[in-house]
């Protein structure tokens, strides 16, 4: 058995017993997700990326995730990588990795503001943030602004276009204060292509939106 699948499935054992499945928006399927973005990342960018930080990072980077309205939020990546760091201890993971590991997840977060030092910190928050475009990223939207009872959008002007967007108002609004801004934010090369062609579904949407709201009655 190669390293890396000895490791998977370890991380795997230890969410079937201990992970939260309330949340579907960071739930197994997500890590999983994360972590292949991240090993197809890591190998477009020429494969030097060590794959056993990023996927401890793509297994833990959510170990810790206070709700999108919790005044923790902005702590919430920091908080992550120590407990990471205590959980992969106890599972006898290579110490000398822990650094990398705890840097990665720190850094991965929107909100924390931490800059990317090393090419797996950069490749594991392409990868998470690539999971707020695209098909995956409008489903995620809807279903977060649902679990915090927030309206999907503004029925007067749900494209912002004569108010400053707020995220803690409408699903929509999501939109424009972060989703449609990380393209340009992906830290690598492969990332920002694939972002941009992931973010035209979210643009595609908010034409379609527009469209039948001001569509005349039949």
């Amino acid at each position: 058995m190669s390293e890396l699948k000895h490791w998977q499935e370890k991380f795997e054992a230890w969410h079937a017993r201990n992970g939260d499945a309330s949340d579907a928006a960071h739930d197994i399927h997500h890590f999983r997700r994360v972590w292949s973005m991240a090993d197809a990342l890591a190998m477009a960018e020429g494969g030097t990326a060590d794959k056993l930080v990023l996927l401890a990072g793509a297994y833990f980077h959510d170990v810790v995730n206070p709700p999108k309205d919790s005044p923790l939020r902005s702590q919430a990546s920091r908080l992550a990588a120590a407990k990471a760091v205590e959980l992969l201890t106890e599972m006898d993971f290579d110490t000398a990795k822990l650094d990398g590991v705890a840097h990665a997840i720190a850094a991965h977060s929107f909100s924390a503001g931490i800059p990317t030092e090393t090419p797996e910190a950069k490749i594991l928050q392409d990868a998470d943030r690539m999971e707020a475009l695209g098909a995956i990223g409008l489903a995620r939207v809807f279903y977060v602004s649902g679990r915090l009872n927030r309206p999907p959008f503004d029925a007067v002007d749900p494209l912002c276009k004569n108010r400053t967007p707020d995220d803690s108002l409408y699903g929509v609004d999501h939109f424009f204060t972060k989703l449609l801004k990380l393209p340009a934010q992906m830290q690598t090369e492969s990332g920002k292509r694939m972002a941009a062609e992931r973010a035209e579904v979210l643009t595609g949407y908010l034409q379609t939106l527009e469209r039948e709201l001001t569509a005349p009655a039949p």
